[in-house]
């Protein structure tokens, strides 16, 4: 017998074990998600703000989790402890955020380094190479998506934060920060094809 939330209460409906919402999940039914979300959002916005010490990440990482529950429930054959699944889910993609974020300084401080050099006076061998090099990232940025380039270029070459950028763009901040996380990791990956 398929789960099925009761339309007609909802009183009923709230009263639901996680297994029969989350089987009705599975079935694609909107309203056991939004009753997953009421029952556990706040316990995992709060242990993703608490890995993540930011509470924008930790908005966008608590939408990504009920997200890919929504797309990929039916991937899971049972979910007999979901709290404990979502606790494991929020930490696991908490920490890889934590990671990727750690990523994205060490390029940032590469390409730091990389604009600071062309400031000081390099030989001419130098800058032969700093111009070669600055070449092949603006040809990578053009590579990029436009909303993620222009996202970076602001940031970079304006030095405009992401609040002025999404307010530049009119696009929402979150939008913001995606792109130039995007960006970021797609850039990495062409200057690493690059070489550089």
């Amino acid at each position: 017998m398929e789960p099925q939330l009761p339309k007609s209460n909802p009183t009923e409906a709230l009263s639901l074990t996680d297994e029969a919402l989350f089987e009705a999940l599975k079935k694609k039914d909107a309203s056991a998600l939004s009753i997953l979300f009421n029952r556990y959002g706040r316990l995992v916005y709060g242990l993703a703000l608490k890995i993540l010490k930011n509470s924008q990440e930790a908005e966008d990482l608590t939408q990504e989790i009920f997200l890919a529950l929504w797309r990929n429930a039916s991937r899971y054959p049972d979910c007999r402890y979901f709290g404990r699944y979502l606790i494991s889910m929020t930490r696991s993609r908490a920490i890889d955020k934590l990671r990727s974020r750690g990523r994205h300084l060490k390029l940032l401080e590469q390409w730091g380094q990389t604009m600071t050099l062309e400031t000081l006076s390099p030989t001419p061998v130098e800058r032969a190479t700093l111009a070669e090099r600055s070449q092949r990232i603006r040809a990578a940025l053009t590579q990029l998506p436009d909303k993620q380039r222009q996202a970076l270029e602001m940031a970079y070459d304006e030095g405009l934060t992401q609040v002025e950028i999404a307010r530049r763009l009119d696009i929402p901040l979150g939008t913001v920060k995606t792109c130039t996380r995007q960006g970021l990791l797609k850039l990495k990956q062409i200057l690493l094809d690059f070489g550089i």
